[in-house]
């Protein structure tokens, strides 16, 4: 079995599979050109110029048969994605040409590329940072406009350039630190230390700034889990097709019609939203609806936002009550469903509301209402981005890990100053935050990091 190596030329298929107009195959490397020549007639891909797409056609070496007629880029390094010769086979899209065009690369001396090795290529030959690799999946996953829009401003580097002024902020410190040390005749350590603590407020304070966004990042990535929960038939289904604009869960005048969980992800005002339609929470003997009313409270604790459906028509029951308990630790929007018919309870009715709870009243079977609720639910997603004071917002749980332990730096280095600890000492904190930053661009980072993040990536990328 041959050794691979980061050197190899590496080939994969960067598009879907399954029937559509082309497909792509990459391969990247020294022998990227040489290799798909093997495969290819038309030009002399050897000759023709960088960053051109040449017609031709692909034929299997072994007994000259035709496979498909392409169009082939070439791309010189360095002015390519990995910073290596880069050559894209487009064929017809299918899955039988797609995937014999790879293996007759892979047979003429290509290896097949490992999950995300082509953007791992690009960043170890300094052609993006980590931050930026990590943009590129985020953008390939974005649900909607929103989250495309931070995935480019991150690949446009705005969070490496922010990273980088602080590391260069605490550099700037520490050269300091050093020239103090070595030099204490042109200082004090009294000035050296007021200088140490005033930068490590000033970094602290752009690192909470950050921290803030990260809870809206994780739901721009990942969506934002919204679960409708309330007794049965009080027009939760109906309330959830609403949202959705479909007929995604039936609805009927019978309750608990809906015995499971139903999931669907909407794009609502730019958020994101999984919804989570539950099945109606009661005592009941049925087995099926037992299992879905189990999985229903599974969600509503795992849920970040409860919209909480009562049946205005009808008097509060023991189970709206104890819904009402068991969401009260929960952010929620408490929804008075079917103003259509005439009201027995209004929100003054309902002692276990919250100052903080958001109350809408609505009739899902008469779309009365729903664009408020989808308003609302912007406004409590956007609410987290605009209390922030820079424009980069945190998408990466990694990354937001490693800021929460520069800020335990930070903060080491501020409680080692207060308790009148040697300044030299109070800069190993310092420049331990220093290196935990470098980790969020990668300019310090561990091997196994690099191997772990890249395989998250899909084949191709």
């Amino acid at each position: 079995m041959a050794t691979v190596t980061e050197y190899d030329t590496i080939a994969a298929i960067s598009t879907p599979p399954g029937e559509g107009g082309i497909s792509i195959v990459r391969v990247s490397g020294d022998q990227a050109v040489e290799i798909a020549q093997k495969i290819y007639k038309g030009k002399d891909l050897a000759k023709v110029p960088t960053h051109t797409i040449n017609y031709g056609h692909i034929y299997d070496p072994t007994d000259n048969s035709l496979v498909d007629e392409v169009m082939v880029s070439v791309m010189r390094a360095p002015k390519t994605f990995t910073r290596e010769d880069v050559v894209e086979i487009n064929t017809h899209g299918g899955i039988v040409p797609t995937n014999k065009v790879l293996q007759l690369l892979i047979g003429a001396g290509a290896r097949m590329a490992e999950p995300g090795e082509f953007t791992k290529r690009a960043f170890l030959n300094g052609r993006i940072d980590l931050t930026e690799a990590e943009s590129v999946m985020d953008l390939i996953r974005a649900k909607t406009d929103k989250a495309m829009q931070v995935a480019v401003n991150q690949l446009d580097g705005n969070l490496n350039h922010l990273i980088s002024n602080l590391r260069q902020e605490i550099l700037d410190a520490l050269a300091q630190v050093e020239v103090n040390i070595d030099y204490p005749e042109y200082d004090t350590e009294q000035m050296t230390t007021k200088m140490l603590l005033e930068k490590a407020k000033l970094v602290g304070t752009n690192i909470d700034s950050l921290l803030k966004t990260a809870d809206s990042g994780e739901i721009l990535q990942h969506g934002l889990a919204t679960a409708i929960v309330g007794k049965p038939n009080v027009g939760k289904s109906s309330l959830l097709n609403r949202l959705l604009d479909e007929d995604k869960a039936i609805v009927t005048d019978v309750a608990g019609t809906t015995r499971d969980v139903v999931e669907q992800y909407v794009n609502i005002d730019g958020v994101p939203l999984k919804l989570i339609d539950t099945a109606g929470v009661r005592d009941t003997e049925d087995k099926v609806e037992k299992i879905g009313v189990e999985r229903s409270l599974k969600a509503l604790s795992d849920a970040d936002l409860v919209i909480l459906v009562l049946d205005s028509s009808r008097k509060l029951e023991d189970d709206d009550i104890e819904l009402l308990d068991a969401t009260k630790d929960k952010r929620r929007i408490i929804i008075f469903n079917k103003n259509d018919l005439v009201p027995v309870i209004t929100p003054n009715d309902v002692e276990q509301l919250k100052d903080d709870d958001i109350i809408l009243v609505t009739s899902a079977i008469k779309n009365d209402g729903i664009d408020t609720i989808k308003a609302t639910i912007g406004k409590i997603f956007n609410a987290g981005i605009e209390d922030s004071s820079t424009d980069v917002i945190i998408t990466s749980a990694r990354q937001a890990g490693l800021l929460r332990q520069a800020k335990e730096n930070l903060n080491d280095v501020i409680s080692g100053i207060e308790a009148g600890m040697p300044i030299d000492l109070v800069q190993i904190d310092m420049t331990s935050c220093w290196d935990t930053l470098g980790e969020i661009t990668g300019e310090s980072y561990p091997d196994e990091l690099i191997t772990q993040l890249f395989s998250q990536f899909c084949l191709g990328k």
